[in-house]
Formats: C-alpha cells, structure tokens, sequence
C-alpha cells in the first residue's frame, strides 16, 4: 500500500478540512443501531471516526490503521470517547483481527490506495456477522471538471492521477464498487453516486472544495513529480489556473460513491 499523500503537517490540514467539509455528504445516510460493533479500517488520525461516535450514539467503535503514528493522533483527537471505541495497530493484509466478528464495518478513501483491494474486502466479508453490512465511499478522479479549464490545469491534475496509479493504486475506483463487492461475495448491493457540485452559487463550498481539498491534494505529489521531469512553469501555472475554478463564474463537480452490502448466509451473493 502506497499512501500517496504522504502524512505531513499539511496533509493533516487537508484531512481536516475534507473531513469537515465533506461530512454533510458523506454522512447523511450512515447510521448504525445502538450496540453495534463497527469496525473502521484505513482511520487514520480519527476524523471520519468522530463522525462516526457522534452521529451513532451507543455504537463500539474499532479504528484500524497502519500507521502508528496516525493512530496516536486519532487517540488525541478522540479523548473522552474511551467508552466506546478502541484502536488496533495493522492492517486488512494480515491477521491483526484474527477470530473477531463485527457488525458493520465502515470504509472511507481507503480502496483507492491499496494494490489489492479485492483481497482487503475479502477480508472484510470475513469478518462480519452473518447480515452484517459494509459501507465503502470512495472517489472518482475520472469524474473531476472544472470551469475554466486550460491544458495547465488538467495537465497537473492528470500528473496526481499517474503518480497515483504509479503506486499502485486507483484514482478511478469509485465507478468498480459494485463489481469488486459482488466479487468478495457481497449480497444486497446498492451504490450512489453523490455529487459535489459548487459555483458562485455556493461559494463557501465552492473555496473549501478547491482551495482546501483539491490543489492541497495535487500540490502534495508535487516535489515526486518534479524529480520524474515535470515542468516546473507548467506546474505553477496549473495550480494557478485551478485556482481560478475558485472565482468569478468558475465552478467544479466531482462524484463520489456510496456502496453498501451485506453479508448473505452460506455465501450467498447477489
């Protein structure tokens, strides 16, 4: 697994922001009973778990994570939630829950960066309880446009999207939910898309979406990119045209998608 994105201070930055600025998207329809035992791979530094606790009352909260480190911010930032979560140091690719069962699991941007995800959710399905639901967000960069758009600015864009691939990863992965999720033998299978779209009519979600979720996320590839002989000039001035989707009658849309699936008896799929 290649985290693209790295794990610096401006990266945390724009974990926040994204998570702050997305949850009224991403959240909506996440609900899960009282009791219920949910499992969160990929957590990080604990963002998308706040969301979790706070809008399920009574759930117990497992956050997973390879990083050390991210799961030491995710204790900070979670203080006071003791009750009702607990953290565990792996990763999908090995038996770090080995025995366990839970009742949802919860999955958000983690897919797109694994090598493997037909065997992550695999894993996944094996350690749900029988009816037992995961949920799976995750992006589309095939689905970004903007407005103005000029070759700078969808050249620096498509270079986050090689480097990505270039790592192993999917930048695309959203629009293979469903098939990937059929494959690991997932039954009752929805999937939705849900659009951010911003123009001046909405211009708070409009800067947060541009300015501090996507040119913080393309400007994070850039010192890789650089070393593998992309233009400097070009660089700048495609960060500088993407900007401008952030002004006047500028705009931008993207699709993410939601997928849930249960876990069938006797390997039931569908």
């Amino acid at each position: 697994m290649g985290y693209i994105h790295g794990y610096s201070a401006r990266e945390a930055e724009r974990l926040s922001d994204q998570a702050a600025i997305l949850r009224p998207f991403l959240h909506r329809n996440l609900r899960f009973p009282a009791c219920s035992r949910v499992l969160e791979p990929g957590c990080g530094s604990g963002r998308q778990s706040m969301a979790l606790l706070e809008d399920n009352p009574g759930i117990h909260l497992t956050c997973l994570d390879v990083d050390a480190a991210q799961l030491d911010l995710a204790r900070a930032r979670l203080a006071g939630w003791e009750r009702s979560l607990r953290f565990v140091h792996g990763d999908l690719s090995r038996d770090t829950l080995t025995g366990e069962v839970f009742d949802h699991a919860f999955v958000c941007f983690l897919l797109e960066h694994l090598q493997q995800p037909e065997t992550a959710l695999a894993r996944l399905r094996g350690m749900l309880s029988v009816g037992g639901t995961l949920t799976l967000i995750e992006g589309d960069h095939g689905s970004f446009r903007f407005q103005p758009e000029t070759p700078a600015s969808w050249a620096v864009w498509e270079a986050l999207i090689a480097e990505q691939r270039r790592l192993g990863g999917d930048p695309m992965i959203g629009r293979r939910l469903r098939g990937l999720m059929s494959a690991a033998g997932f039954s009752e299978l929805s999937v939705a898309p849900i659009l951010i779209h911003a123009d001046g009519g909405d211009p708070v979600l409009r800067e947060g979406f541009m300015r501090r979720i996507i040119v913080p996320m393309v400007e994070g590839v850039r010192a890789r990119v650089l070393a593998e002989g992309f233009d400097a000039r070009l660089w700048e001035r495609g960060i500088e045209d993407l900007l401008a989707a952030d002004s006047g009658d500028g705009s931008c849309y993207y699709l993410f998608f939601e997928a849930v699936g249960s876990k069938g008896a006797h390997g039931e799929s569908g």
